[in-house]
């Protein structure tokens, strides 16, 4: 089962995560190659740990707008513990860099962004550099820059030869305000000495076993919570209508004369096919509706 696993010990928070489903979810859903499941994956592991700040009904959108061959990789995550993602290109493959998915290469340079929607009139958005586009990277810089919080995210996805996920997962460990420069320099060698978090999954180990591994040294470790995680998509076919019906009268009419319309959805990759007698009807509803506004 996936699950987030959220920790304190002494002036220390963790937050650890076993994603290995939810990447395998999303990278059947795309057809992700190697590289682009090991991107995605990672995005959207990071993205359920950012969100493990929010509140509930709260939700966020993490963005990499890099210029390599991966194209823009988007991840939303809730609260309850679910999220979605899709990578633009995700047929692309590349050479590896000393034995790995070159994950950065895929990604590039640019920017990234996180979006916080919390209820209020306006989300509030946060953007940074893409340092190396090795994500975890990035998502520790941005954290430090965007949100002044000080943080180490690892994030792992192992990809087999057979191109399926077998371990995926990722933290982020954050001293809490207070923390004594003795807490900073003993978490700044534990976490330098940590194996790739990927393995760790593989190896089997829990969310709780690998915040014990972050938090190796610290005394008096205390669970307090855990959530199931899983992919989930808010699409629908009566949210595709409700889009269908926003378009200009003249494209509706020529998907009446097409005689059917298909419409996928980014983010899981869900197809809704739509009749030309729907297509008549949706028009027709949206016909009505204008001429009372």
């Amino acid at each position: 089962m996936d699950y987030l696993c959220k920790a304190t010990a002494e002036d220390v928070r963790v937050y650890a995560a076993i994603t290995t489903g939810v990447v395998g979810e999303a990278a059947r859903r795309h057809r992700c190659g190697a590289l682009a499941t090991a991107a995605l994956g990672r995005v959207m592991t990071g993205a359920l740990l950012l969100a493990a700040n929010l509140k509930n009904r709260e939700c966020l959108t993490v963005k990499f707008h890099g210029n390599g061959p991966l194209g823009k990789i988007v991840a939303d995550a809730s609260a309850d513990g679910s999220t979605r993602g899709y990578v633009v290109h995700p047929e692309v493959e590349l050479p590896l860099t000393n034995g790995k998915l070159s994950v950065g290469q895929g990604v590039g340079r640019g920017f990234l962004s996180v979006t916080r929607f919390t209820g209020l009139k306006d989300p509030v958005t946060g953007t940074c550099e893409i340092f190396s586009g090795e994500i975890a990277e990035d998502l520790t810089r941005y954290l430090f820059q965007s949100e002044q919080t000080p943080s180490v995210v690892g994030l792992g996805v192992l990809v087999g030869i057979d191109g399926s996920t077998e371990a995926a997962g990722g933290f982020i460990v954050q001293p809490l305000p207070g923390a004594s420069e003795e807490t900073l320099e003993r978490l700044e060698q534990t976490v330098a000495t940590l194996r790739p978090v990927s393995m760790m999954v593989k190896d089997g180990l829990s969310a709780q076993e690998i915040v014990a591994e972050v938090l190796r040294g610290f005394t008096a470790i205390h669970v307090l919570s855990e959530t199931e995680l899983s992919f989930r998509c808010q699409c629908s076919k009566n949210r595709t209508r409700e889009i269908l019906s926003t378009l200009r009268d003249e494209d509706l009419k020529q998907l009446e004369e097409d005689g059917n319309a298909e419409v996928c959805c980014d983010f899981c990759g869900e197809k809704y096919h739509f009749t030309k007698e729907e297509l008549v009807e949706i028009r027709r509803m949206m016909l009505e509706n204008r001429k009372v506004k």
